[in-house]
Order: C-alpha cells, then structure tokens, then sequence
C-alpha cells in the first residue's frame, strides 16, 4: 500500500503554524438536532471562523511552506468565493502577492470580500473550471505558485486541524458528519481523527447533484460528473481531488448524499433554532441528519458547519425554498369570477384559514382567460404541513378549486 500522503503529523505541524491565525471555533450544543437524533450532535462552527469558512486554515499552511522565492512570484487562485478569501487573507499576512481568479457569475459580496483581503481579483468566464484554466494558465505565464482548494497535502493537513479541535471539543464523540466536495476538508479531518480514534465514525455528505464521490468510490479512482449541479457552490465539485481521494477511500466510513429541498432545510433549521448563518453547504452535515436522523447511533454526533458565506439575495431564495419543502410555504393558483368583491372573498377564506398572505398576483387578461375570469397566484405562508392540507380543502369547501 502506498504511503498516506498526510499523517497526523502533517495536521500538528499546520496547527503549530497556525497558531494565531486560525480561531478555534466553538461547538455548539444542539437541543432540536439531539432530540431528533436520539443523541447530543454539536455543532462545529467554521463558519464563524475568519473570512467565513474553514478555508482559511489549508490556505495559509500552504503559502506558509513555500521558499522565499515562489513567494516573490506570489500565488493564484480560482475561486467561486470562500477559497478566493482564505487565500486572499493567507498571502496579506505573510506579505504574498495574491491573485484570485473568479467566475463573472461569483456573488458581488464574496467578490468584493476578496478584494477587501487584500488581493487582485480577476473575472473570468461563466463557470468556476473556466477561472480554473484561466489560473493555471497565468501561473504558467508569471510563475506565481497555483493554491488549490483541495489537492494538495498542505491544503489537506490544514484542513484537518478542525479533527484535532473536534476531538478535544468533544473527547467523546461517536460520529463526525462532513460536507464533502474535493474531499480536502473530511480528508483533513479523517487523518486526525481516526490517527487519535479510530472507533470515531466519520460520514461524509455530498449534494446528490453534485456526488462524484459515491461513483468514483465504487469505481477505485476519481470519476468525473459531466453537469454537478446544486445551490450548494461550495461543495459543487465534478470530481475528487487525487490527494484527498485514498485517504477518503480509506479512512471515511459512509459518504451520504442530501437533495436539494434537504440543504433548504438544513439551511433554515441553522438560522431559526441555532440562530447561525450557514451557506448551503455549510449545512449539508445538518442536512444528513435531519434526511435519515436514526443512521447516526446513540453516541455524541458532530457535524461540521464548513462555512457561512451566503449572498443575501440567494439566502432569501433558500430560505423561501426551505420554507415549502417544511411545508411552511404554500403557492396556489385559482381562477376567480372578475366581479367586485371576488378577491376580497377569497382573502377573507384564507384569513380565516390562518394563513398569512406574503404576495398576490391578480391577472385579469391572458391567454385562455375568459372576459369575466381572473386568475389569482397567492403565495402564503403557513405552520406546515398539515395547516397546508387545512388551507386546500377551506379553499376547496369555500368553492375555489385550484389549478396546476
């Protein structure tokens, strides 16, 4: 077998370079989550670590072992967001010449954040492989040191610090749920903790649109996915990394897959019970167990909030997307008589149903719309599921049947 490319040596070796820069983040408690599991989960807040994510961590390790010389030639980096900030932030601090290339499509405030840390950013192409090869081919030209977010053991060892955390944290810890994109992260964290407790079961988790993992896993070596696609951008990634894959396939246990209306809730759970903000994939561990929260056993669960970088815009829409898949969010379309009164009728129906009016839409001419018809689009917001099911069937005893 070959040599593991990161040991836990490499992990205490970042973390005493580390020192001082990365916060050590706090672990919550989390009372909904434990009594939904069966068992206390905590919650492990890298998204309250600086620039946001857990990023920041491998960035640094790595600038900081370059020579003198690839330092003066400085460092590139592509990036949708958190690893643009870490390595932005890493290079100012140890006087590096940072440029980060990003996607034009990359959200305006994780944009303006990485200029703010005090590197170059570069907008290029529509998608994050696009900024990729527009880095690659710079540092090619300039001779800066190219950071990759996750294939690379610095990267990898810095990232593993969260499990030396973890441990101590929660010494009695039965299971370590991880987002996973790359796979430098739950590499990372699976190097410290299984080298301190090899009893400790960690499970990886990846957005079912976006899981090369669980084909590249059956298949012995990184698959590519033509089209990963999820809201999740921190962990939409087409194929694993070569460093962090055998250490994957070795040390994980279980990587799970979440949909898309499981981060929506994971999402909303975090901000409303544990009153944290979280990115999508940040919540993809809490996702893991609110999908199957009896696969998780009885011993103390952590679950590792990587990050907590949100647009405010797209935090509204995965908030409203949360909202329905709880059934808290309900979208309906009627056709009304256009007579006076009509609307203010089937207002007085939903009133009375309890549920809360948060937009209407009343179009009086369109296609297939008679000279005295209406077509009204409510939406509403609700207490879930079953007050849903109470507002269909008072629309329904009050006469308004519902259209597609």
């Amino acid at each position: 077998m070959a040599a593991r490319p990161v040991s836990l040596d490499d992990v205490r070796r970042a973390r005493r370079t580390l020192a001082g820069v990365a916060q050590r983040t706090a672990l919550e408690r989390s009372r909904h989550l434990s009594r939904l599991v069966g068992a206390p989960v905590h919650l492990k807040c890298e998204n309250l670590q600086r620039t946001g994510s857990f990023k920041v961590r491998g960035a640094y390790v790595r600038i900081a072992g370059l020579t003198p010389g690839e330092r003066a030639a400085g460092v590139v980096a592509a990036s949708a967001g958190n690893h643009g900030q870490g390595v932005a932030l890493a290079a100012a601090l140890l006087g590096v010449r940072a440029t980060v290339f990003m996607p034009r499509g990359a959200q305006l405030p994780k944009v303006a954040a990485t200029r703010d840390y005090g590197a170059e950013v570069r907008l290029h192409g529509q998608e994050l492989d696009e900024a990729l090869d527009a880095a690659v081919g710079y540092a090619r030209e300039t001779g800066a040191v190219l950071i990759h977010p996750f294939d690379h053991p610095d990267i990898v060892a810095g990232q593993g610090t969260v499990g030396l955390e973890i441990l101590e944290q929660c010494p009695d810890a039965g299971t370590v749920v991880v987002g996973v994109g790359g796979g430098g992260l739950v590499a990372g964290i699976a190097v410290a903790v299984k080298a301190l407790r090899p009893d400790v079961r960690i499970v990886g988790v990846q957005a079912a649109g976006a899981a090369a993992y669980p084909p590249s896993l059956a298949a012995g070596h990184p698959v590519t996915l033509e089209a990963p696609a999820t809201m999740a951008n921190g962990i939409r990634v087409g194929r694993p990394g070569d460093v962090p894959f055998p250490i994957v396939a070795e040390l994980v246990d279980e990587v799970r897959t979440v949909s898309e209306d499981e981060l929506s809730s994971a999402l909303l759970l975090c901000l409303e019970r544990a009153k944290l903000v979280v990115e999508p994939a940040g919540a993809s561990p809490v996702a893991a167990l609110l999908a199957d929260p009896a696969a998780f056993g009885e011993r103390p669960v952590v679950a590792v909030l990587s990050g907590g970088n949100v647009d405010a815009l797209v935090l509204q829409r995965v908030l409203r997307h949360g909202m329905a898949a709880a059934g808290r969010y309900l979208s309906l379309r009627l056709r009304l008589t256009d007579r006076p009164g009509a609307l203010a009728a089937l207002l007085e129906v939903l009133s009375a149903a309890g549920a809360n009016v948060v937009d209407i839409s009343h179009v009086r001419t369109g296609a297939g719309l008679g000279l005295t018809e209406a077509d009204v689009e409510v939406h509403l917001e609700t207490a879930g599921p079953e007050h849903c099911a109470a507002v269909r069937a008072a629309l329904a005893g009050a006469g308004y049947p519902l259209m597609p």
